[in-house]
């Protein structure tokens, strides 16, 4: 038989046919296949095509032929991504914050061409995006790639800083002047993207909402601070920082009852000691920043946790009580 025409095409077409148009539960059978060949212009013979099924195997693409009345019809059967895991990133995106809604969906339909249309069916029943708040700071992808190459590099990086006003205004900080920082991490706190960075001018590490960083620009300048993060466990820095805020890093001890337990788990890790005072309380001493965040935490568990010490801390929670009794007396 002649060979057929547009063969340099052929592969990459088999390949997107089957990807598209089968699944688990979705077959396809040889003249289904010759005719979607067809529409692409391409013509085949039914021997060559066996070959080809075989041989989308060294493009990570398993297919397997299944007896159908007197023939036989075909499925792929292994994707470099399971629908349930697809759905897990299709879940990670619309929850995250950071990422604008027009850019979420986006995302979840370049991840619908991962699956059959059939399965793109049922990731697009889990899309709803509409009424959650999302970042307004389109170019935060951009911002996140600039920072990885800049810590790939080692370059410091220099941003501008903002902040919203009453009227609803994007307000630079400094008048507008730029940041320049020494990017070492990121880090995604309650929602959010941050970056990690050692700021040479105030000689400290601190860190700032990358959906709130614009025109940043990697820099020839070499990198400081490493003598800072050489010793810092990015993930514990985060855990001490409630969300993301700053403050003077302390060993605070708390007393907790008992049904407080997972919460304490969940903030701080398994690795946590709880010593039991009796049989409804335990202590757990926790190295965190004290910062207003980290007060208003405790508020919020009520009367089932208390700080012990140190007692500047137990001083400041005190002070605090008082200006919220101050302030709605």
């Amino acid at each position: 038989m002649p060979k057929g025409t547009n063969q340099k095409f052929k592969l990459y077409r088999l390949a997107q046919l089957m990807l598209e148009q089968t699944d688990d539960e979705h077959y396809i059978t040889m003249p289904e296949i010759l005719a979607g060949l067809g529409n692409y212009g391409i013509t085949a013979d039914r021997k060559s095509i066996y070959q080809d099924l075989k041989d989308l195997e060294v493009l990570g693409i398993e297919v397997e032929g299944e007896p159908d009345g007197k023939g036989y019809h075909y499925h792929v059967v292994s994707r470099p991504f399971e629908l349930p895991e697809l759905k897990l990133l299709v879940d990670a995106i619309q929850s995250s914050r950071f990422i604008t809604e027009k850019k979420t969906n986006a995302l979840i339909r370049k991840l619908e061409k991962l699956v059959s249309r059939y399965e793109a069916n049922r990731l697009q029943r889990q899309v709803f995006v509409s009424g959650r708040i999302k970042t307004m700071n389109e170019s935060i992808y951009y911002a996140v790639d600039t920072i990885h190459n800049a810590i790939s590099d080692n370059k410091k990086i220099r941003f501008q800083y903002y902040q919203w006003n009453v009227k609803k205004e994007m307000v630079l900080r400094r008048d507008g002047a730029f940041y320049e920082i020494s990017p070492w991490g990121l880090s995604w706190d309650s929602e959010n993207y941050y970056l990690v960075g050692f700021d040479s001018e105030a000689g400290e590490i601190r860190h700032y909402r990358v959906d709130k960083m614009l025109r940043i620009q990697m820099t020839d300048k070499a990198r400081e601070g490493k003598e800072h993060f050489r010793k810092l466990d990015m993930a514990d820095y985060a855990k001490k920082s409630f969300g993301m805020f700053g403050g003077e890093e302390k060993t605070v001890k708390l007393l907790v009852d008992h049904q407080l337990a997972g919460v304490i788990v969940d903030r701080f890790g398994k690795d946590v000691h709880m010593i039991p005072v009796d049989e409804n309380h335990f202590t757990v001493s926790v190295t965190v920043m004290v910062s207003s965040q980290f007060l208003g935490w405790i508020f919020s568990l009520g009367e089932k946790v208390e700080i012990l010490g140190p007692e500047e801390v137990k001083e400041q929670m005190r002070r605090e009580g008082e200006r919220l009794l101050k302030q709605y007396s």
